[in-house]
This record gives structure tokens, C-alpha cells and sequence, in this order.
């Protein structure tokens, strides 16, 4: 039998280039480890900061609109905390405090909407002369000089239920429920390991670098977060959360949103019908905040991070 060989078969030795690739590879998985790092920190604070609100001066604030409320009205008022409070998703300086004055008092039920604002308005700017005091179609805006902002919207006991004013300013809303919506965002939010309205704060914030004119309401924005996170099965960390409400808004911001709560048929029908310039303009500005952020994510650019949250 012929044959030199002594039977055993040397391991292939890798290539200088093989290694290279390896050592580069792990280098590239420590620095997207460290990228995903730095990216959470910012976030991280940025929810913190938002969420640092002066629960004492909104304490103060409630009880003198309550007493300057009470004083006008023959019934009894219940001031409620609704809105961006009462769902957890108030960003400090980017969100107003809902305050439902639930009233009951008979004699204001045959009154207009518009008479019951005015009138809360003008007995709110007799009790803070020196407090920017603004009635609108919906409610009567507070702003304090301490950068805290309350929209008291009045809320009639009335045989059928509860009513506030219309969106469209014409007359009163059809019977309300605030508490279902806030319901279906606590169930998203569970579903999801408590992510969903810390990640609604975030593109709150986010709209900051839009123009006004494309940034969308408090309850718009978490309507959109509800309906982008129902059945998400993504990865619940604030960065990749965040990219896809973006995502979903830009698209789901061009059909209106039936509103839960019973206020009105749709939560947002001051953008008007579906594909409305309005709603174009704001799907756009979304699309480009979502774009801009998943380039900063593919190029590991932490600044453009940073520049979005980092300023708080």
C-alpha cells in the first residue's frame, strides 16, 4: 500500500483575512452595543424630565380655579383631572392639564356653551387679574407665569349624563366617557411591559422640532399611540418603540380616529376628511422626524438623538 501520509488531516488554517473580519465584527457588535446604550440613557432621561412636573403648584393652582368656579355656580363643582394627567402622558411644558368641572347646577343646563365658557372665563381672570385667562371653543385656557397651562373644560350633570361643549363650538357634546379611552391606554400600555406611555411622552417631545402648525393635540397623539400599539410585537425598548409610533402615525394620521369617549365621531375633526392637506402636512413632517431618527439609528449618530431629547 502505497502512501507517505501519517493519516491525519491538518485543521485549514484561517486566513489573516478571516481573523480580521472576526476581530472587526465584534468590534462592530461592542460599538452598536454601546450606540443602543447611549441611545437608552438619553431616552431614559428624557421620559424623567417630562415627567417632572410641580405636583404641589398644579395642587394650588386646581384649588383657587375651584374656589373662583364654585362662586358662580348655584349647584356643586367637581374638579376632575382628565386628559394628559390623568393618563400619565403630561410632558412638562409640551401638555396642558385637562380639568373636568363637573357641574350640577340646574339652571345652567339651558344655557349655551359659549355662555358657560365666557362665564367661567371672566370669574377665573376676576380671581387671577394678573393670569393669562383665554375661553375657546372647548374649554377656558389658564397659563401661569410658572409655565403650568389648564384647560378647565366645564362638564354638565344633565338627565342624560354628562356634556361638555362641542369640538365645533356649536352647542353641547353628546353624552361623554373619558374614562374608556383611558382604559383601552392602561390595557395597550400593560400589553406592552408599561412601555407604550412612557414612548408617548417621547413623540410628544419629539414634536417639539416640528413646526406648530404640524404638531398634533395631547389626546390625538395618544390616540395614535393606542392604535399604533395594539397587537405590537416589536422589541419593547424605547428607541425601536419609538421609530415605529412614528411610523404608524405618518400613516395613520391621514384617516380620522373614531374617538372613544363619546366627545365627538372622530378624535381629530379639526384635520378635516381623510387625505386633507392638513393631515398631509402633518403625515410628512412625521415621516421625515421617523426617517431622520432611523438614519441616526442605521449610522449609530447618537447627537441626532441627543438634539431631539437631549435639551431638558
Amino acid at each position: 500500500m502505497g502512501g507517505s501520509g501519517s493519516g491525519y488531516d491538518a485543521p485549514p488554517r484561517r486566513s489573516p483575512g478571516g481573523f480580521g473580519r472576526l476581530v472587526e465584527r465584534a468590534g462592530g457588535g461592542a460599538e452598536r452595543a454601546s450606540y443602543e446604550a447611549q441611545v437608552a440613557a438619553v431616552l431614559e432621561e428624557a421620559v424623567s424630565e417630562y415627567s417632572d412636573r410641580d405636583a404641589e403648584a398644579i395642587r394650588r393652582h386646581v384649588e383657587t380655579l375651584k374656589k373662583a368656579i364654585e362662586s358662580d355656580v348655584g349647584g356643586t363643582v367637581d374638579l376632575l383631572l382628565g386628559g394628559s394627567t390623568q393618563k400619565q402622558t403630561y410632558v412638562n411644558g409640551l401638555s396642558d392639564v385637562d380639568l373636568l368641572a363637573r357641574i350640577d347646577d340646574p339652571s345652567l343646563v339651558d344655557r349655551s356653551a359659549q355662555e358657560v365658557l365666557r362665564r367661567f372665563a371672566a370669574r377665573i381672570q376676576r380671581r387671577l387679574p394678573n393670569t393669562e385667562v383665554t375661553p375657546g371653543r372647548l374649554a377656558v385656557t389658564v397659563r401661569y407665569s410658572d409655565g403650568h397651562e389648564l384647560q378647565v373644560l366645564p362638564a354638565l350633570r344633565t338627565g342624560s349624563g354628562v356634556r361638555i361643549p362641542s369640538p365645533t363650538g356649536e352647542g353641547w357634546s353628546n353624552v361623554i366617557r373619558p374614562e374608556a379611552f383611558a382604559r383601552k391606554l392602561t390595557e395597550v400600555n400593560r400589553n406592552c411591559g408599561n412601555r407604550v406611555v412612557p414612548t408617548i411622552k417621547l413623540f410628544k417631545g419629539a414634536q417639539e422640532s416640528l413646526p406648530e402648525a404640524a404638531r398634533l393635540s395631547g389626546y390625538h397623539a395618544e390616540s395614535l399611540g393606542v392604535q399604533a400599539f395594539e397587537g405590537y410585537e416589536g422589541r419593547r425598548v424605547y428607541k425601536d418603540m419609538l421609530v415605529h409610533l412614528l411610523r404608524s402615525a405618518a400613516e395613520d394620521v391621514r384617516t380620522p380616529i373614531r374617538d372613544r369617549t363619546g366627545q365627538s365621531i372622530h378624535v381629530d375633526d379639526s384635520m378635516g376628511a381623510a387625505d386633507s392637506q392638513t393631515r398631509q402636512r402633518a403625515s410628512s413632517y412625521i415621516g421625515r422626524l421617523a426617517r431622520r431618527l432611523e438614519i441616526a439609528d442605521r449610522e449609530r449618530r447618537i447627537g441626532e438623538w441627543e438634539k431631539i431629547f437631549g435639551g431638558w
